[in-house]
């Protein structure tokens, strides 16, 4: 097994375990890692310094320990957000790119109000929030790890 120190696209470090640097590369060319924290499939290694230290020191332990929390949480924060997205898909309309669109129409109230979800552009979503439409932006994780 190998360690890599990873960076997404919006400058996120995590780490991840492959079972050697092919694997990494085959899963990184597929987009296959994620980002616990954006959800973005766009990741780099990171620069890495090695840490040598005694087998069984208390450094080793604790980086260990550390370690396997953060995967513990970043495992977490993945799967929380997998069930928000399916709260999201099973509750709310999906709109598509039409999102800034619709959306207007239910804050000006020219039609009910209802859940919706959908794709914007960082200029529609700036707009429509100068126009004090409120929305939120959700990474958009797969649903399974495929």
């Amino acid at each position: 097994m190998i360690k890599y120190d990873l960076k997404c696209e919006n400058s996120h470090v995590f780490e991840a375990w492959f079972k050697n640097s092919a694997t990494y590369d085959e899963q990184a060319m597929a987009g296959d890692i994620i980002c616990a924290v954006c959800g973005s499939t766009k990741t780099v290694k990171a620069p890495m310094a090695p840490a040598v230290a005694r087998k069984g020191s208390r450094n080793e332990v604790r980086r260990e320990t550390i370690a396997r929390q953060q995967t513990e949480q970043a495992a977490m924060a993945v799967t929380a957000l997998r069930e928000l997205r399916k709260q999201i898909e099973d509750n709310c309309s999906y709109v598509g790119p039409r999102f800034a669109e619709e959306a207007r129409k239910i804050h000006y109230g020219e039609v009910e109000q209802h859940g919706i979800y959908g794709e914007a552009t960082p200029d529609e979503r700036q707009e429509l929030r100068e126009e004090g439409v409120e929305i939120a932006e959700i990474p958009w994780l797969p649903t399974t790890d495929a």
